[in-house]
């Protein structure tokens, strides 16, 4: 994969670990995939990277414009650094400060508008348009969705006898990418996506095989939050995703204490949904070989703190 090869050196290869708490509460052998560990704190670097490192000479010259609300704009803002190209990221006014610090710290000029990701998008492409710097989207990209389908890669690569993948889903890219660089070498390979029941556009277009927009998306999953899944995504969730849960708010934030108490691993509440769904959801995964997809671990531990209430492993 042309993907792999451009990332090589650039990004971190994640560990994928089997967890033995995690395999006693699911009945399942269950492996967690360590975005979380990744460069920039989640998996996004990788579509960035690959998106940037396929622009041309006067599209760099140009620099680039994105929209996010944290993880993606993190992951452009170093690849453009690296890069030596000149950076925007728009995120929404509510984004985590946390994150929007991180953002700038990589040398990115960040402009805060918008409610959320899809009034920020809105905004970045008027910006990409007056500037004529290229558009960075952090889903509807073929580029950022390779990217990111280096995770199938080495998933397949660590874990060959893998029998299924659960994902979380924003707007699509990353289970998209995952889902065909897995489908490619191994069709049988179950492909699950997760969503907060809250904000389930994705779930909901992938359901009825057309886009069915969230108009108020609301979750402590932040980087899940979009009105709609990109069109290039849902085109591939529809021919590679064989099943799709919704959690609660409750199940993720479960999710993520457990994930810290038990494995002391710090993922946040997008990073956690996908675990949440194989700890409450009846996936048919029993005695199965699953990985788990912990896509990222940017937590603003001040504004979630309350959120974060001790919840027993074995109420789980």
């Amino acid at each position: 994969m042309q993907a792999k090869i451009r990332l090589n050196g650039h990004v971190h290869r994640t560990p994928l670990v089997h967890s033995q708490t995690f395999s006693r509460l699911t009945e399942c052998e269950l492996y967690l995939k360590l975005e979380n560990l990744q460069r920039t704190g989640a998996f996004k670097v990788r579509g960035a990277m690959n998106k940037i490192a396929s622009l041309s000479p006067a599209e760099r010259a140009a620099g680039v414009v994105t929209a996010s609300a944290g993880n993606h704009a993190q992951g452009v803002a170093l690849a453009a650094a690296q890069a030596g190209i000149p950076s925007i990221v728009v995120m929404p006014t509510g984004a985590p400060k946390a994150k929007q610090a991180a953002t700038e710290g990589y040398g990115s000029q960040v402009v805060l508008h918008g409610a959320n990701y899809d009034e920020a998008y809105e905004y970045a492409r008027r910006l990409a348009e007056e500037r004529r710097a290229t558009l960075v989207h952090a889903f509807d990209d073929r580029h950022v969705i390779a990217g990111q389908g280096t995770i199938g890669v080495e998933l397949l690569d660590d874990l060959p006898d893998v029998d299924a993948v659960v994902v979380p889903v924003g707007g699509g890219g990353l289970i998209a990418g995952i889902a065909l660089a897995v489908k490619t070498v191994r069709p049988e390979v179950r492909i699950i996506g997760v969503q907060p029941a809250t904000a389930s556009s994705g779930h909901d277009s992938w359901s009825r095989r057309s886009v069915c927009p969230v108009e108020k998306p609301v979750s402590i999953a932040d980087g899940l939050l979009v009105k709609r899944p990109g069109e290039l995504p849902l085109d591939l969730m529809i021919r590679f995703v064989d099943d799709f849960a919704l959690v609660s708010e409750e199940e993720i934030t479960s999710a993520m204490y457990s994930l810290l108490e038990r494995a002391k691993l710090l993922v946040e509440g997008a990073g956690a949904a996908a675990l949440a769904a194989v700890l409450h959801r009846p996936l048919g995964l029993q005695g199965k070989r699953v990985a788990v997809v912990l896509s990222g671990g940017n937590v603003d531990l001040i504004r979630w703190a309350n959120k974060l209430a001790p919840t027993p492993l074995h109420h789980v």
